[in-house]
């Protein structure tokens, strides 16, 4: 007979050996959080250590005297004259009049390269949109040249090559010195399109574009996949022909999006004509992408919805489409819209089907419509990020920390719809 003390003994060590066990495990998995949360840790730090920048732009302030006969331009209101008018050297007078003692051509060609390519054009704009300003003397503020916002950003930082003369480091010192030279919020990064010139190139048009491919994703994918979803769960009979097209659909929500660029590539615009780098096929191609995902996530909403809603609508005498429509589907839509908002968060940030529809394009203009030349926030990031100039680094690490804002937005409001909505039974 075994005795009761040898066998309560073995229970104790047997529990020892279990507790011990299970705070290894626990230990194990908040090394494993710990890690994950440093790891996002070290992504986010670098990327607003690089990115942060790119919310400042750098600007020179200057009393530009409006002279018609420096310009060669009588009547501003003449497009003539204004196509032949020379809009530069007021501006290179104004930076004259900082420095007096700059002589001779070389000189003179280093002081104007302080200020940024379109400075002329922003001189023209002004005088064609008030030609009264003709004769009189303005202060104006330019942006400064990509080297000289490098310089006035990260002179100190290893990582940046400043391009500039010592002569035109010392003008740009003293011009800092002087209060001509400054730092500000950048609101031109959301003011304009891309442009070959760092301190120009904006996001808005990359966000236009995005909203306008996600339009036309969501108003495709959220009624087909729903629509998909009701059918199979509900009317759809169980047989081999529903089993196949289950087993493919879980298959495609699986399939890389690049493949789905490929199909979009050769069906909309190789088959049916339609233009590359428009928002519309850019929405039909994350639709095909994203339709399966929604459909898959509906089922779950569905099937959480007791069986017996339904067996309570039939019992008083309410159709198979009545107890779909007004008790099963409104109950499950909390879930649905939450699977559907982190499928399209998802969508958002694709880069890949997209490259392949020419969504990869230099886009200056901001779209007006489904059918103009568009590009989005993930390929906008992507033609940044291989730019070779170097003011182009930190508006690539700009655009990720928008693009990231507006995917945890997204998430974040999954959340809150699905706390807000959800039904507990």
């Amino acid at each position: 007979m075994n005795n009761p003390t040898s066998q309560a003994e073995l229970v104790r060590r047997s529990l020892k050996r279990r507790y011990r066990k299970e705070r290894r495990f626990r230990l194990y998995g908040m090394i494993a959080v710990a890690i994950a949360l440093l790891s996002l840790l070290i992504l986010f730090a670098d990327i607003i250590q690089k990115g942060h920048t790119g919310f400042l732009k750098t600007t020179i302030t200057l009393d530009v005297e409006l002279d018609g006969e420096l310009m060669y331009l009588t009547d501003p209101t003449d497009r003539d004259e204004m196509a032949m008018a020379d809009f530069t050297a007021p501006i290179l007078a104004a930076l004259k009049a900082q420095f007096p003692d700059v002589e001779g051509r070389a000189a003179e060609r280093e002081l104007s390269r302080l200020v940024g390519t379109y400075a002329a054009s922003d001189l023209r704009d002004l005088l064609r949109a008030e030609p009264g300003l003709l004769g009189t003397t303005q202060t104006l503020e330019f942006l400064a040249h990509d080297t000289v916002s490098v310089y006035v950003k990260h002179a100190d930082n290893p990582r940046y090559t400043v391009r500039l003369s010592d002569q035109q480091k010392q003008w740009v010192d003293e011009l800092q010195a002087r209060g001509v030279i400054d730092t500000s919020f950048n609101d031109v990064l959301f003011q304009n399109g891309d442009s070959r010139e760092p301190a120009n190139a904006g996001i808005l048009g990359a966000i236009v574009g995005s909203m306008l491919t996600m339009l036309v994703t969501l108003v495709l994918s959220f009624p087909v996949g729903v629509a998909a979803a009701i059918y199979l769960e509900e009317f759809a009979p169980r047989n081999r022909l529903t089993d196949f097209i289950e087993v493919n659909i879980n298959n495609l929500a699986a399939v890389p999006s690049i493949i789905f660029g490929l199909l979009g590539l050769a069906v909309f615009i190789g088959a049916f004509g339609m233009p590359r780098s428009v928002p519309v096929v850019g929405g039909l191609v994350l639709a095909l992408m994203t339709v399966p995902t929604i459909i898959i996530s509906s089922r779950a909403a569905i099937k959480s919805v007791p069986p017996s809603i339904r067996e309570a609508a039939e019992g008083i005498g309410a159709s198979r489409m009545q107890v779909v429509l007004h008790h099963v589907l409104p109950l499950a839509m909390p879930g649905m819209l939450t699977g559907s908002i982190i499928v399209m968060a998802q969508a958002l940030g694709e880069t890949a089907p997209l490259l392949l529809i020419g969504m990869v394009a230099f886009i200056v203009d901001i779209p007006d419509g489904l059918f103009d030349a568009a590009t989005v926030l993930p390929v906008q990031i992507y033609l940044w990020a291989s730019s070779a100039e170097q003011g182009f680094i930190e508006l690539a690490s700009a655009g990720i920390m928008v693009l990231l804002t507006f995917m945890i937005s997204m998430n974040a409001l999954a959340i809150w719809l699905r706390k807000r909505l959800e039904r507990r039974w």
